[in-house]
């Protein structure tokens, strides 16, 4: 009595080429959303957002910097690494953290190094310059990552403008990743003072901007794939049905008027 899917005698249904087309391609369309909403449910969205805020407080005003950059006709006596910002700090022949391996035979140099650098504005990074190249450090956020400059006027000096952004990377376990990512722009220029030409270098000045980025992984909820799955074998059931009810009272009415001609 309480049963609300009775079932109809199978002596009393009727199986039609039809009905079995319209079936084929019921169960072919559900599998297909079927699979896209599990393709959807197993894969992670990345949500981003933005607010006012220095996310890595516990940093100490510092920004770690890696540094790894080759100059393929410097010889690596003369390759060296200044910082100065403007909280009074100005290291001249930086060497913390720092390595150089010589290259071409030892005709060039690649400096490779790991330091901090305060988040002030505008505070410049500078080094010995000849044209070189940014190799690829590995990280999501580096913009500088492959810069070539080997066919660059050997006698210039290279400013990059550096707006680093600060951003957080939240994955599903809510674990936190501090990172920056940073546009960048470059003048090359040839510097002159009263006493002549001044030599070539590589500058890097940088200013941090207030905005944060934060990254976050989501996934789809189980219970909202799982409705959606419900709602594609339902809905698709219910359409195809009426699809195939429409076919079958038209081939009906059809052969009707086809008898009602012949008598």
């Amino acid at each position: 009595m309480l049963d609300i899917y009775r079932k109809v005698p199978k002596d009393l249904t009727q199986p039609t080429y039809t009905g079995a087309v319209v079936s084929i391609i019921c169960c072919v369309f559900m599998l297909f959303l079927f699979l896209s909403e599990l393709k959807g449910f197993i894969a992670t969205e990345i949500v981003n957002e933005l607010y006012v805020d220095d996310p890595d407080k516990n940093s100490g005003g510092k920004i770690d910097v890696s540094l790894n950059i080759s100059l393929p006709n410097l010889h690596c006596d003369l390759v060296g690494l200044d910082i100065q910002d403007e909280m009074g700090r100005h290291e001249v022949g930086h060497i913390d953290n720092s390595m150089k391996v010589p290259l071409n035979h030892g005709h060039g140099c690649r400096f490779e190094g790991e330091f901090t650098i305060n988040k002030t504005s505008d505070p410049p990074l500078h080094r010995p310059l000849t044209p070189h190249y940014v190799q690829n450090v590995q990280g999501a956020f580096n913009a500088l990552g492959g810069a070539d400059r080997l066919v660059s006027n050997p006698l210039a000096s290279h400013d990059y403008i550096l707006k680093i952004v600060p951003t957080v990377y939240e994955d599903l376990s809510g674990k936190q990743r501090f990172s920056y990512q940073y546009t960048v722009a470059n003048k090359e220029y040839v510097a002159y003072s009263h006493t002549g030409r001044i030599i070539p270098a590589i500058w890097y000045r940088y200013d941090l901007s207030p905005i944060t980025v934060k990254y976050t992984e989501k996934r789809q909820p189980l219970y909202r794939f799982i409705t959606t799955i419900c709602a594609i074998i339902g809905g698709t059931f219910t359409v195809a049905g009426i699809i195939d009810s429409c076919i079958f009272t038209a081939s009906e009415a059809w052969k009707k008027i086809q008898i009602g001609k012949m008598s």
